[in-house]
């Protein structure tokens, strides 16, 4: 068996979940192991984007000892948008 920890978090509220899984356990089993599916029912709406450790992969990547699950929420604004809406408020 392996450990590892499955997070997601909320404007307000993060999850942190830690899990034991058998080797060869992938991305997609550790999130399902965690039970954060029935935590936050929203995640079942559409695709999840998910890493490891800041690293972006596919639920099909293998989980090894420690590793670090992430599920990302959607970005609310695109950052290059963000970003000229701030210039151009600033009078650049």
């Amino acid at each position: 068996m392996i450990h590892a920890v499955v997070v997601y978090a909320l404007p307000r509220q993060a999850y942190l979940l830690e899990i034991q899984l058998p080797r060869g356990a992938t991305v997609g089993a550790a999130i399902e192991a965690s039970g954060i599916l029935d935590t936050v029912p929203q995640l079942r709406q559409g695709p999840l984007d998910v890493g490891i450790f800041g690293r972006s992969c596919a639920l099909q990547e293998p989980v090894q000892e420690g590793d670090r699950v992430e599920i990302y929420r959607p970005l609310e604004a695109d950052p290059k948008d963000a970003r000229r809406r701030r210039a151009a408020s600033k009078g650049r």
